[in-house]
């Protein structure tokens, strides 16, 4: 799909989610945003590269998604 810049913009509502991830090798780190840029979480939430790891993180995007709607 060749999306430009813009259209990849109106893609983002007020119903969006934004989860910036800095992947690691054992360990990765993560936020989140609001479609206007606004952080949700008070601090970069922390995970681990492995299943538990991303069931957690799974876990708080879903506590950020309830508390947003």
């Amino acid at each position: 799909m060749n999306f430009t810049q813009n259209d990849r913009l109106k893609q983002v509502t007020a119903n969006t989610l934004i989860v910036g991830v800095d992947v690691g090798s054992q360990t990765h780190f993560c936020r989140a945003f609001d479609w206007r840029g606004f952080e949700l979480s008070r601090r970069v939430f922390k995970f681990s590269n492995d299943r538990m790891g991303f069931l957690t993180f799974l876990r708080w995007t879903e506590e950020l998604m309830n508390k947003t709607e």
